[in-house]
């Protein structure tokens, strides 16, 4: 059996993905604090997401901030304030994209963007979701463009979001 085909990845390639997810994380947080003012473990992520991108370190303190965020996603009963703690914790975990040519790599390049997405349209509708998409794709770099341009096309699955992680994924990529 062969061996997935490794991606180069720098460290300036996983800055630019990590602060293209923390801001496509941060443009729906707000979701998440108006329904859980008092926790501020998805906006840690977001922070912590930013430090990285701005020349911090790829330590355990972010994966621990990603894990927190996760554990509050788990913890809402509110589906738009869910998406938003998942956006937080699929931007700490951009860091982390491994350089294996996989297309579920592609989730750590996205995810924060199709997450946001979904709080939006679980928030204000299918028309909120669009507008999501078109912000993210905008806000994405060139370096972002060419890093995703490294991996397969999105996996099928995932429900809603895995289809809105394919529709910017599509959107993305030259044709």
């Amino acid at each position: 059996m062969d061996a997935t085909p490794e991606v180069a990845l720098t460290s300036d390639d996983l800055r630019a993905v990590t602060g293209f997810a923390a801001a496509c994380a941060e443009s729906v947080i707000d979701l998440y604090e108006t329904a859980h003012p008092a926790d501020t473990r998805p906006r840690d992520a977001i922070d912590a997401a930013r430090a990285f991108a701005d020349g911090g370190r790829r330590g355990k303190a972010l994966r621990d901030v990603a894990w927190a965020a996760l554990r509050a996603a788990g913890e809402t009963d509110t589906p738009a304030a869910e998406h938003a703690a998942r956006a937080a914790m699929a931007a700490a975990s951009a860091a982390y994209l491994h350089p294996l040519a996989n297309a579920t790599q592609v989730r750590h390049i996205l995810g924060a963007a199709a997450h946001a997405a979904r709080s939006s349209e679980l928030a204000a509708g299918e028309e909120a979701a669009a507008a999501q998409l078109d912000e993210a794709r905008r806000a994405a770099t060139p370096v972002v463009v060419a890093v995703l341009e490294r991996y397969p096309a999105a996996p099928p699955g995932g429900g809603r979001v895995g289809e809105l992680l394919r529709e910017l994924d599509a959107a993305l990529r030259p044709r």
